[in-house]
């Protein structure tokens, strides 16, 4: 994991930018609004089914201006700016965050909460654990949304015990892998019903052929 302390000066006013695209939010608690996503490059988790692999080289992808990644997202309605990765918080998003709402721009994340530090002002986190690395336990009070992705069965009582660790308000999601759709979504349907606090929370853009 990079240390917060590896974030010079210099390097806090440019973010590396794997990608960045305006569509609608496909899932969990903003799912159907529409969104400027922000996609940094970065990360080590290591998760074996992330569908964005090439994020994951934080050197690969080009180091963008604060200011022009603000100035894009701000041509466009939706004023809600996600910003995720990669593991973004693996850089100090504090420059960002203040730039995004000094323009009107609503600031959503996602991340994992591996890393030592929340940085920036955030209006909503979206904490998604992942098993190959053990998140900052910081995270627990200040996430908005708790997004359990289910791969394997055993996978529920896992979440189950971040769920314990939330704050009362946090909203509680899970969501099947993609590729294991057609066995686990009958599950977690059933796994809902009989435990209401949990939200289903599925990846609509990819049902919708969007980004």
């Amino acid at each position: 994991m990079k240390n917060l302390a590896d974030n010079s000066m210099t390097n806090t006013l440019t973010l590396p930018v794997m990608e960045a695209f305006y569509t609608l939010q496909g899932e969990g608690f903003y799912q159907g609004k529409a969104a400027y996503f922000i996609r940094l490059g970065g990360c080590d988790v290591g998760c074996h089914w992330c569908d964005v692999k090439e994020s994951w080289d934080e050197n690969a992808h080009p180091r963008l201006a604060i200011e022009s990644i603000v100035a894009a997202a701000a041509q466009h309605e939706g004023k809600l700016a996600v910003v995720t990765g990669g593991e973004p918080l693996m850089h100090n998003l504090t420059a960002l965050t203040q730039a995004l709402k000094a323009a009107g721009i609503q600031t959503n994340i996602e991340t994992s909460g591996v890393c030592e530090a929340v940085t920036g002002d955030w209006d909503w986190i979206c904490f998604s654990p992942k098993k190959f690395k053990k998140p900052n336990p910081d995270i627990f009070a200040l996430a908005h949304e708790l997004k359990v992705v289910i791969y394997h069965p055993s996978d529920l009582e896992w979440a189950e015990g971040y769920a314990a660790q939330m704050s009362p308000t946090c909203q509680l999601y899970l969501q099947p892998e993609w590729s294991k759709m057609d066995t686990i979504l009958p599950l977690i349907i059933k796994y809902i019903k009989k435990h209401p606090q949990w939200r289903i929370s599925l990846q609509v853009h990819k049902f919708m052929n969007i980004p």
